[in-house]
């Protein structure tokens, strides 16, 4: 069952100069709200000043954590079940997407997503498959969605940033490793970092890296660039 038929919302950080430029939506994990993430914002806007920020809350209360929100019912680390997940709540976060940026009065290329856990997996599977693909991804301590080889992946795929502690026990860093391999040997533009000593957690590093790789995209995007960016794969 697809959850778009009830509208999102969450809490906003509007630009802190001028009308907004760029949108980036964060996408909370299992059991948070926005407010979980939402934070992240103020930290990136000396870089971004011109950048607007939102946190939807996920389309469903979750029965494990009753004031959280979840994107999709999950009980544990099953591809197919991820898969299944990511793609009933799909309709609901691209509706969402679709509404904030007509709002802006912003063309949808200068959308970034930003995911943690639950929300990484939903960032990954809706910002792959929009018809105009976002300027960039950024997915903490996250995974994708599905356990297969992934079909090649188009020449506008956005840059995506994965960063992951390796003391994370509720999704093992592996986990990170394994993403990042199926994404880079389909054709994306991966980049990765390892948090050490950081479990389910975003650290200062991770926060920054995270900010830096956001402003270098949408600098890329205005010059109508194709990122300058090194792409490891494991």
């Amino acid at each position: 069952m697809a959850f778009g038929h009830r509208p999102l919302s969450g809490p906003r950080l509007p630009p802190q100069r001028g009308a907004a430029t760029h949108l980036v939506v964060l996408c909370h994990g299992y059991g948070a709200d926005g407010n979980d993430l939402i934070g992240l914002a103020p930290h990136w806007q000396r870089g971004l000043p011109t950048v607007a920020f939102v946190a939807p809350n996920a389309p469903e209360p979750c029965a494990g954590a009753p004031t959280g929100f979840q994107w999709f019912p999950i009980s544990r680390l099953d591809p197919g079940e991820m898969q299944m997940g990511v793609e009933s709540a799909a309709d609901a976060l691209n509706a969402f997407l679709d509404t904030e940026l007509t709002r802006m009065e912003l063309p949808p290329e200068r959308l970034a997503l930003v995911g943690f856990s639950q929300g990484t997996m939903m960032s990954l599977h809706v910002g792959l498959r929009r018809a105009v693909k976002p300027a960039a991804i950024v997915g903490y301590s996250g995974m994708i969605a599905r356990g297969t080889d992934m079909e090649p992946l188009p020449a506008d795929t956005p840059p995506i940033l994965l960063i992951h502690g390796d003391a994370d026990q509720m999704i093992p860093p592996e986990a990170m490793f394994a993403t990042a391999g199926m994404l880079g040997h389909a054709g994306a533009c991966v980049q990765w970092h390892v948090a050490p000593g950081v479990g389910h957690g975003i650290d200062p590093v991770g926060l920054q890296m995270g900010g830096d790789f956001l402003s270098m995209a949408f600098r890329n995007l205005l010059r109508r660039r194709v990122p300058q960016v090194n792409c490891p794969v494991p």
